[in-house]
């Protein structure tokens, strides 16, 4: 009998059928700059020059660790997407970067056509948040490398911005700074394999277990991350900042000194905003140390924006009528590049 690539456990036709499955999402994204149509062997965008006096491409890619894997476990598969634009996008914005568009790689044991559509939706919706268009992508059928139920996902992000209006907190955030925080959804995409340990090794929990909230706990963990491009575009265009700090992984102790100038701290009152009650329960359910907490998780600080004190007060009311949420949350003092919380 001859051997076919499909008897080597890769099938060409799913393939196919997630193409003609996700092509109406992917539309959607669309934005001015798109030069391509899905299915070429590259996407092309033109960059619109004239807006920019000297136009600088920002890059960014992530994936979304091991969250992922509790999306398998639910077989909930449309948001896991929106987390994937989230960490790249929002990574981007620290430099003060419009989002122009965004690809995604999925890798899998076996293409499910409307599985693996249904993750594209997710991208989809996170490039709508983020005004970005979602000009390609691969999905790769890996036999023998992942299980068949298993799959991975991984995007990258390319914006754009002025170069005089480019944000490096380490050469622009001084003492006297005001720290603001863009509040975040939960979780985001970061400690999840401290948050599987804790639920299904140290207590054997049930993701069907309801929480206070009315969510299940699956629910809880699956929540998308914020995604800020749209709060950011509009403070970009009205105040001038001085640092913006995406909260990931390694939380606050980690990534706030990225944008820090070498001879501050950041005061930080961890109070100063609301937290999903996902937190607490999990430094319950697996008696962890508050600081491990505030150097793993977000602990409720999505996004961290450091301006001068003066325009406090006006950002507050940019949001408001917007409807978005925003928080004084501490200051610049003098220091070493440190988190000081309080």
């Amino acid at each position: 009998m001859a051997l076919t690539y499909e008897s080597a456990g890769v099938n060409k036709n799913e393939g196919y059928n997630e193409v003609n499955l996700i092509k109406k999402f992917i539309k959607k994204t669309y934005t001015d700059g798109v030069l391509s149509d899905l299915g070429g062997f590259s996407g092309l965008f033109e960059l619109n020059k004239d807006k920019f006096e000297c136009p600088v491409l920002v890059s960014g890619t992530d994936g979304v660790g091991t969250k992922v894997k509790l999306a398998q476990m639910l077989d909930v598969h449309n948001t896991i997407g929106i987390d994937c634009v989230a960490m790249c996008v929002n990574d981007i914005l620290c430099q003060g970067a419009k989002p122009l568009f965004f690809l995604d790689y999925i890798a899998c044991g076996k293409l499910v056509s409307e599985k693996m559509a249904s993750i594209v939706e997710g991208v989809a919706e996170g490039c709508v948040r983020a005004g970005a268009a979602l000009i390609g992508g691969e999905t790769a059928e890996m036999p023998g490398i992942y299980k068949l139920n298993d799959y991975d996902l991984a995007g990258f992000c390319v914006g754009v911005v002025d170069k005089k209006k480019i944000i490096d907190g380490k050469k622009t955030v001084k003492k006297g700074n005001a720290i603001l925080a863009l509040p975040s959804s939960g979780l985001h995409s970061n400690g999840f394999s401290l948050v599987r340990k804790i639920i299904f090794e140290h207590k054997n929990f049930s993701l069907d277990m309801k929480l206070d909230s009315g969510k299940t706990l699956g629910e809880e963990l699956l929540t998308p991350t914020n995604i800020y491009a749209k709060q950011i575009g509009r403070l970009l265009e009205k105040f001038n900042v001085n640092g913006i700090c995406h909260i990931t992984g390694g939380g606050l102790y980690e990534n706030v000194p990225r944008a820090l100038s070498e001879n501050t701290d950041a005061r930080i009152y961890k109070d100063a905003v609301p937290k999903k009650e996902i937190f607490s329960l999990l430094q319950e359910w697996g008696g962890i140390e508050t600081d491990e907490m505030y150097g793993t998780f977000n602990m409720g600080f999505g996004m961290l924006i450091f301006v001068e004190k003066e325009d406090v007060e006006g950002i507050k009311k940019l949001f408001e009528k917007s409807g978005d949420e925003i928080y004084e949350v501490g200051e610049v003092i003098e220091g070493s590049s440190k988190v000081v919380l309080c």
